[in-house]
């Protein structure tokens, strides 16, 4: 069994409000889990209104799965221009950990 995280720390656009943040935030939550079937939420900087730190989390029986299904999310966030992606941590963790 493999268990792959990312975390995106993630600088947002022309957003002035909570309320404006959420409306980015959450579409980018939502496609993650829909297209990848991940577990996605915001984890971090709630009450900055234009920092974000969203984390996701896979597991998977097959190494190389799970390597694609990371680049696909990391692909897809990177590619998303209402944001700027200043970082991207990611941990692979197997049975031998």
């Amino acid at each position: 069994m493999y268990v792959g995280t990312l975390s995106f720390d993630l600088l947002l656009g022309d957003v002035r409000s909570l309320k404006e943040k959420r409306s980015v935030v959450r579409p980018i939550v939502a496609e993650l889990q829909r297209k990848f079937v991940v577990s996605a939420a915001e984890v971090d900087h709630m009450n900055l209104h234009r920092r974000a730190l969203i984390g996701l989390a896979v597991v998977s029986g097959d190494a190389g799965h799970l390597t694609d299904v990371l680049d696909r999310c990391e692909r897809l966030v990177a590619g998303r221009p209402e944001v700027e992606l200043l970082s991207v941590r990611r941990r692979v963790h197997g049975d031998d950990d």
